[in-house]
């Protein structure tokens, strides 16, 4: 299954600049999703994150992956019910390996670990080029949609 914006926004309430998935390139249900995002250089964060040497935060890094991870938990059959969403309740095991700059794509893949209602834990990379720029374990709760604003 692939994903384009407006179907990414229709399951997720993040809108620019906080939605940080462009585009869904493979979900296998229940199990995995790849996402990409493009990092441009007239992202508002990039102003003071570090003017002159500019660097996306790697806590936004992990953003990407948790809303990759949304849109797994929204997509699956066996998924999020109608109306809800999840919200990050905590990150474990992350790593920051390289840093992710303008001009750089992340490949934003993210694998369910175990679900248990309402919590789900997966795990995710986000690669440039083909290398690990970082990866993290996240634990995820189910709200009501309401929670979220949609």
């Amino acid at each position: 299954m692939r994903l384009e914006y407006p179907e990414i926004i229709r399951r997720l309430p993040h809108r620019y600049p906080f939605l940080l998935v462009d585009r869904v390139i493979e979900l296998v249900d229940g199990e995995r999703v790849v996402a990409l995002k493009n990092v441009s250089a007239n992202e508002p964060l990039f102003e003071g994150h570090f003017p002159g040497r500019p660097i996306m935060p790697g806590v936004l890094i992990c953003e990407a992956l948790v809303q990759t991870g949304g849109l797994l938990a929204s997509c699956s059959k066996d998924g999020l019910p109608a109306g809800r969403g999840i919200v990050l309740a905590g990150l474990e095991h992350v790593r920051f390996r390289r840093r992710v700059v303008p001009g750089d794509q992340l490949r934003l893949e993210v694998e369910l670990l175990h679900k248990r209602r309402p919590l789900w834990k997966m795990k995710g990379r986000a690669i440039v080029d083909g290398k690990v720029a970082t990866e993290a374990e996240f634990l995820t709760r189910e709200v009501q949609g309401s929670e979220m604003g949609f």
